[in-house]
């Protein structure tokens, strides 16, 4: 018997490969099984087992707020191969009139750039269609968007050429004349809170 952020930091520490340690603490967290900042706090006590340099730099990667391990993918991709800011991830993006348009994988504020990660069940006929409508909102709020989907992830340069040529588009416009705000309106802890989110 052991505690979540042990046998967590045993994992990473075991296997020592960066991405799937990320990987890891991101899926154990979004899992509820323990807070980035317990597992933070957990390596940080541990200063003299082997591989705690290698755990280090995987919990200062980590705690992007992703939900998958494709997800950790496609961000990871954005930061190490694309060479791009830390993005927003899961984050919720709104109209000017507080309604909802997304909660969006991937977010470049600055440049108003979208990533979203597409698996085999966005292919179903009702999920692709709201997922179509979805877009739109996105880009009628002046956003640019990309996809990857499963395969893409083996092919780190393609993904990342495809997030710089959606960056390049993208319209960095200035907070004051965006359509868009990450600003929560009143309604929104509620509901989120009543959705597990």
């Amino acid at each position: 018997m052991t505690t979540p952020a042990r046998a967590l930091f045993d994992e990473v520490r075991r296997h020592r490969r960066l991405r799937q340690a990320v990987a890891d603490i991101e899926v154990a967290v979004a899992a509820g099984l323990l807070t980035f900042d317990e597992f933070a706090a957990y390596v940080a006590t541990r200063n003299p087992w082997a591989g705690i340099g290698f755990a280090r730099e995987a919990v200062t990667l980590a705690g992007l707020g992703c939900w998958s391990r494709p997800e950790v993918g496609m961000a990871l991709t954005w930061i190490l191969d694309a060479g791009l800011a830390r993005p927003l991830c899961n984050v919720p993006v709104f109209d000017l009139s507080g309604h909802l348009i997304a909660i969006v994988d991937l977010f470049d504020p600055e440049a108003g750039c979208v990533g979203e990660y597409q698996g085999a069940e966005h292919k179903d006929g009702d999920r692709h269609r709201r997922d179509v409508a979805r877009e739109q909102g996105l880009r009628d709020a002046g956003l640019e968007c990309f996809e990857v989907v499963g395969g893409d992830l083996a092919d780190r340069d393609l993904v990342a050429k495809r997030m710089h040529a959606a960056r390049s588009r993208s319209q960095f416009r200035r907070p004051a004349d965006r359509l868009w705000t990450l600003e929560q309106p009143a309604w929104w802890p509620g509901w989120a809170a009543a959705h597990g989110l």
